[in-house]
């Protein structure tokens, strides 16, 4: 499986710049997995934050759960990338 990338967007509220989050799901060099979550402000600051996993399932089900929790954010999906990518 290759790497799954999801990048969403919030609408921004007057003049404020849009809000992003970027979810990655990446294979490791040892068999395991890592969740990338990347979150920030458009033209701004933004977090990076890294989650390992050592099987696929708890990763793709780590990676489902965080693009759930940011829709119920408000964040809409804008780029999907991947085999199996989840919309």
């Amino acid at each position: 499986m290759q790497t799954m990338r999801l990048l969403m967007q919030q609408r921004p509220e007057g003049d404020e710049a849009p809000r992003f989050v970027q979810l990655m799901l990446e294979p490791d060099l040892l068999g395991g997995w890592t969740l990338v979550r990347e979150s920030g402000v458009i033209g701004g600051r933004s977090q990076l934050r890294r989650q390992q996993f050592l099987e696929r399932e708890s990763a793709f089900a780590a990676f489902e759960k965080a693009r759930d929790q940011q829709v119920g954010r408000g964040f809409q999906v804008v780029f999907s990338q991947g085999s199996g990518a989840p919309r």
